[in-house]
């Protein structure tokens, strides 16, 4: 495994369904790393009590030595923000 960690990201304050967060600081990454982003169930909060089951996550935008960016998609829209568990290899 690259790195791993976590990233917040804010959906505002305005519901939206869509997000992204930036992580950067990555310098072991290539153009060819695998980049996943998920929730644990110790993460939720009350207002992301089901995030698990509300939230996809796609990872994309690899940028060699610096990171990628962490896109989420709401089945209802969202407010606020939510901690992002992600890790790349």
């Amino acid at each position: 495994m690259g790195a791993q960690g976590t990233a917040t990201l804010d959906f505002g304050s305005s519901p939206t369904s869509e997000g992204s967060v930036a992580v950067t600081g990555q310098s072991g990454i290539v153009a060819g790393s695998h980049a996943e982003a998920f929730l644990m169930r110790e993460d939720a909060t009350e207002q992301y009590d089901m995030g698990p089951v509300l939230l996809r996550f796609a990872c994309g935008s690899v940028i060699a030595g610096t990171g990628f960016t962490i896109y989420a998609h709401s089945l209802f829209p969202a407010t606020g923000p939510i901690s992002v568990r992600w890790v790349w290899n």
